[in-house]
């Protein structure tokens, strides 16, 4: 398979999953990655935003792609986000995700401190040298991180051969385009914002990868499957329907991870635990829109997706 078959696709971003105490839970972690997979995704993006990251330690991240490999045997694209705040930690994960044969790893540039960019090209290129075999996917979310990857910047990135995509949650889908052209043949760019996926696969994107992709897989497929058959106007009325439960979703006290999760508990049977501090868990208060989203997301399966 070429690289850009790889990653041409759905590709949800993985969710934490934690027992009754707030630890990983490798049991649920399996669960989840089996229930992707029969949804029929691409692969799944681990460690990310969705995976609460910046929350958990370097032996959190480190048990729960072992458990997404061995639940995943071979049958999914994996990619790992592997930074941490400091180099060190982001090479040690960089390490291990190549140890146990992900199809790439992937990396945020460093947030608080703003860097100059030969700082945050350096940090990059340490990270995909602690693992010199793996594919490596730049992560552009610059309304968290803080920093943009500029165009200079990314020139610079694709001197390192390991660099073979864009994972683009910027807002402008103008950037999708420029890092397609720029980055010229077999070069990927994921589209990151959910809300706009038709927009993003329209000007160029080779797939999405998304936070909202597990609770709703099969919306998001079925938005591929129309953009794929040139079918734009039902493509959008997809999206239309997908953006609205994304905005009840994010309408409750709890974080829209703990939401997603009580979602997947009610319509799929998934226990998948909380979200850990210091995001919001849900209050009692939230229990009638969660109940409504699960709702949203039946009627919009039932209409779309059969």
């Amino acid at each position: 398979m070429s690289s850009i078959e790889k990653y041409r696709g759905i590709i949800p971003a993985f969710y934490a999953c934690y027992d009754e105490n707030g630890e990983v839970d490798g049991g649920r972690v399996e669960q989840l990655t089996r229930h992707l997979l029969g949804k029929g995704v691409k692969g799944v993006y681990v460690g990310g935003s969705s995976g609460e990251c910046i929350y958990q330690s370097v032996a959190d991240r480190k048990l729960t792609l072992e458990h997404v490999m061995k639940a995943a045997d071979g049958k999914l694209t994996v990619i790992a986000h592997v930074a941490c705040n400091n180099t060190a930690e982001s090479q040690e994960l960089a390490r291990h995700a190549e140890s146990l044969g992900v199809d790439a790893i992937a990396a945020i540039p460093p947030i608080y401190f703003h860097l100059p960019e030969h700082a945050i090209a350096q940090y990059w290129n340490d990270i995909s040298a602690a693992a010199p075999n793996t594919d490596f996917v730049i992560y552009n979310i610059p309304q968290l991180a803080g920093v943009a990857l500029t165009m200079p910047l990314f020139r610079e990135m694709k001197k390192n051969p390991k660099v073979v995509a864009v994972k683009n949650s910027s807002m402008p889908v103008q950037d999708i385009q420029m890092f397609k052209m720029e980055g010229g043949e077999g070069f990927v760019v994921f589209n990151g914002p959910d809300e706009q996926l038709v927009s993003g696969l329209a000007m160029g994107a080779d797939g999405g990868i998304g936070g909202t992709y597990g609770v709703m897989p099969e919306l998001y497929l079925k938005i591929k499957e129309l953009v794929d058959a040139g079918k734009m106007k039902e493509a959008l009325d997809v999206q239309n329907a997908a953006d609205e439960i994304i905005y009840a979703m994010c309408a409750c006290h709890g974080n829209l991870y703990a939401v997603m999760k009580e979602i997947m508990k009610q319509r799929d049977g998934l226990e998948l635990g909380g979200v850990r501090k210091p995001l919001p868990n849900l209050i009692g208060e939230d229990m009638p829109q969660v109940k409504k989203c699960a709702a949203m997301i039946d009627a919009a399966i039932g209409k779309f997706c059969k």
